[in-house]
């Protein structure tokens, strides 16, 4: 059955003096003043958490030289992170939205304080550091991802989430290699205490230009339960697209944090990790301008599984040798390659969430089941990752790891194919 992504109705959830500037955007597909500033906030709070956010799995690294100790305080924010979303969804949906996104960003600010209080005490208290990340980043996109829904339509959305890729990407490409380039001129800890301030500071600007986005209405009573009760439907789309979900999550959760350690571990140097970002997200950049841009709802099945097939192609050279050359060719790859997979998956998602108006009024607890089921896939691949460094470290036992995770993707598609086949027929 296909569904149709009216807007008639999506217009009664505007303020009257945004609906005229949104529906000028809309006949253009163009992005109006409220998603450009919604932007510019992702923007920045990417910036802030590129800036530290690699560095601080290598501090927690090199205080600790474990592994599964990283392991563990990703483990933690994620679950963190997922009961935030459960929980906040009520904040969001019956009182205002605008609040979480800035307390998310203040509580980022307040993540980083911390690690520049505890200093190299910061490994003994990996679970709490996690935590607090964790609700921080509850909060932000639990929210950005709800107002993100409500101020893009099918027309623009795949135009809204490249630029979303290419601010991403930017930040990705130039906060890192000033971290590493700031850290390696730095004498002891220096450099670390001067790029997590430096984030933190970033964090208060974001905080300051999310004041201009404009309170969204509200409406509804938050149903706790609704995601749930829709898995339990035979007949639900839900089903399919929460498993596809799933199977992203498990490679995210392990490939955010382990590759941007391994070439730290192959290098030893934090220069050399700032190098590998820029130049595999200055790649991104490219790429997620280009597919934003080429990218239609008719194109996304195929991109969708030629991307999914490519990133995990790119893994196999870590069975010839695990060093510098290596990893950057894989993230070389995988930046190429990632767009074509990511941008079909978030806006097909999103567009299910607004395929009707009774969905739309749940657009709340939907992102609430995308979220969660994101995140259960996330700390299902951290454990595994956890459980296997702890059976053992030997490269070829971790490879194999990263391979069969890594394929992930491909059954993320294959759960999400018939979906995608209604924007392709």
């Amino acid at each position: 059955m296909k569904h149709k992504f009216p807007y008639g109705w999506l217009k009664t959830m505007l303020h009257p003096d945004e609906r005229q500037g949104v529906e000028s955007a809309r006949r253009r597909g163009k992005l109006d003043r409220q998603s450009i500033l919604l932007l510019a906030v992702q923007g920045l709070f990417a910036a802030a958490n590129a800036l530290s956010g690699t560095f601080v799995n290598v501090y927690l690294w090199k205080m600790s030289k474990e592994l599964a100790l990283v392991g563990w305080f990703s483990l933690s924010h994620q679950a963190a992170l997922g009961l935030t979303f459960w929980l906040a969804g009520k904040w969001v949906k019956e009182h205002n939205k605008m609040h979480s996104l800035r307390l998310g960003i203040l509580i980022s600010a307040i993540f980083y304080l911390l690690v520049l209080t505890l200093g190299s005490s910061a490994i003994r208290y990996v679970y709490l550091l996690g935590v607090v990340q964790g609700i921080a980043a509850g909060l932000f996109w639990l929210a950005f991802n709800v107002v993100y829904f409500e101020i893009t339509e099918p027309d623009n959305r795949d135009r809204f989430n490249g630029w979303a890729g290419l601010l991403g990407s930017g930040a990705g490409m130039l906060a890192p290699w000033l971290s590493g380039f700031l850290i390696t001129r730095m004498e002891d800890e220096t450099g670390y205490t001067l790029i997590f301030s430096l984030s933190l500071g970033i964090f208060l600007i974001g905080a300051m230009i999310s004041l201009l986005l404009k309170k969204r209405q509200v409406d509804g009573r938050y149903e706790w339960l609704h995601g749930l009760q829709r898995l339990r439907e035979p007949d639900s789309p839900w089903r399919k697209l929460s498993l596809a979900l799933l199977m992203q999550g498990i490679r995210e959760g392990v490939f955010m944090f382990v590759i941007g350690l391994l070439v730290y571990i192959s290098t030893g140097n934090e220069m050399k990790l700032g190098n590998y970002s820029l130049i595999t997200s200055g790649i991104s950049l490219i790429a997620f301008y280009l597919v934003g841009r080429w990218l239609q709802p008719r194109r996304r099945y195929m991109a969708m599984l030629t991307g999914a097939v490519l990133i995990t192609l790119v893994i196999l050279p870590f069975f010839w040798k695990v060093d510098y050359v290596t990893l950057l060719t894989f993230g070389i790859g995988v930046s190429l390659f990632f767009p074509l997979y990511n941008i079909p998956s978030t806006s097909t998602v999103f567009d299910y969430i607004g395929r009707d108006e009774d969905s739309a009024a749940h657009r709340v607890e939907y992102v609430v089941l995308r979220e969660v089921s994101l995140n259960a896939g996330r700390m299902a691949g951290t454990l595994l990752f956890i459980s296997v460094i702890s059976i053992s470290d030997d490269h070829l036992w971790l490879n194999t790891f990263l391979l069969v995770i890594g394929s992930a993707p491909i059954f993320s598609w294959l759960f999400m194919r018939r979906v995608l086949k209604q924007y392709r027929d």
